[in-house]
């Protein structure tokens, strides 16, 4: 079972490939998001053995279903298997594999945050926060419609991208097991992403997710766009971007901060195996193939960022992506950590809480008081998640 993506859509075109190699036949079934947690959550708390091999978020449900047991280990699997190089998949995205010391997933689709920048307006991209932050002040203009600055306002939403500004301040959302939203670093984090977004941004900032700031810059409303490298191609498309934009739309790293550029490099998709299949090895070995090296490198050659080093540093499989975009991908890939949001059971609730001080920021409110509130919540929050763990 596997989301409705291009990535799950390029190995479905490509399942006669596998069947012709191993005599076995594919049955691949394409949901939405929510569609496949549902069925995900009624087939395997009935222990069920119709779904092998599983594609799954191991940010966002991957700690549930280890909690839950629903996910095989692979680790002697990808450890013991030299053709397919486990060692070669990017650190971040493989270190998200992990749950507890085991290997659960292996990464197939990845995802990074990129600076979209109109190359018509300034000289060149902002290499810091600090001058985007100077750039986007200087170019908004409330009375023509047109802001320096757009992106991810709303509480839960915003936390992914936030992600990225609060690494580069110094800050991390957990610190030595506990709540970290409440250190100076993250402070400067929460103050200056609702600086941005509040004195840079348009109205309205703290009601959108990607779905209404992606069409804002898409539109030549704005001047800098920062949010992830996947939908590069919407700023391309003549039925959603203006001529202007797709003429003079530029992609960049993600500027440094007080310390240094970090952004995410996460694995947004990623293959598993149901613990319950009857067909553990034959899953197995479709996965080998669907995350191989030879597969890796022609999806990516198609357009779809996967998550092998060898394939990243073949320059071959970037020439679908503009120029720009494709060092941009690479240099946040190096410099990346392996998660944009907190790492819990119930990260829908943990992300309601960490974003309550980004609004705050947004609407022009102090942002400490509500920061110390999230970070108490938080806190507690972690202890009740770590029991729901150990349960």
């Amino acid at each position: 079972m596997a989301i409705n993506h291009v990535w799950s859509q390029a190995i479905k075109r490509r399942t006669k490939e596998f069947e012709e190699k191993t005599g076995r036949r594919v049955s691949m079934t394409l949901l939405t998001a929510d569609q496949l947690s549902s069925s995900y959550n009624v087939k395997l708390n009935a222990s069920g053995t119709d779904v092998d091999v599983m594609m799954v978020r191991a940010l966002q449900e991957q700690l549930l279903f280890a909690h839950n047991d629903w996910l095989a280990d692979l680790t002697d699997r990808v450890e013991g298997d030299r053709e397919f190089a486990w060692a070669d998949f990017q650190k971040a995205p493989r270190e998200a594999s992990v749950t507890a010391g085991r290997v659960l997933s292996v990464p197939v689709v990845t995802e990074r945050p990129t600076l979209y920048y109109r190359k018509d307006l300034v000289d060149g991209p902002p290499r810091t926060l600090d001058a985007l932050m100077s750039g986007a002040l200087e170019l908004t203009d409330g009375k023509k419609g047109f802001y320096g600055y757009v992106g991810r306002g709303q509480r839960s939403g915003a936390v992914s991208q936030w992600s990225s500004f609060l690494y580069s301040h110094g800050g991390d959302f957990l610190v030595d097991g506990t709540s970290g939203i409440g250190s100076r670093q993250a402070l400067a984090a929460y103050e200056y992403y609702g600086d941005l977004l509040g004195r840079a941004g348009p109205p309205g900032a703290t009601n959108m997710s990607l779905e209404q700031a992606m069409p804002i810059f898409a539109q030549g409303k704005a001047a800098f766009y920062i949010d992830a490298d996947a939908i590069y191609s919407s700023f391309l498309d003549p039925k959603v971007a203006t001529q202007g934009v797709r003429e003079s739309v530029g992609f960049a790293p993600f500027p440094a901060g007080p310390a240094g550029a970090k952004p995410h490099n996460i694995p947004s998709w990623s293959l598993g195996i149901n613990k319950f299949s009857l067909l553990r090895d034959e899953a197995w070995e479709f996965i080998r193939w669907a995350a191989g090296p030879a597969m890796s490198a022609a999806l990516q050659s198609d357009g779809i960022p996967g998550a092998r080093s060898s394939v990243w540093a073949d320059p071959r499989t970037l020439a679908s992506f503009p120029a720009d975009l494709a060092e941009s991908m690479r240099v946040n890939a190096e410099r990346g950590l392996g998660y944009d949001r907190p790492r819990v059971l119930q990260v829908g609730r943990a992300r309601d809480i960490v974003g309550r001080p980004l609004v705050a920021g947004i609407l022009g409110e102090s942002v400490r008081p509500v920061a110390r509130d999230a970070d108490a919540e938080f806190a507690d929050f972690l202890v009740r998640d770590n029991r729901h763990k150990e349960s």
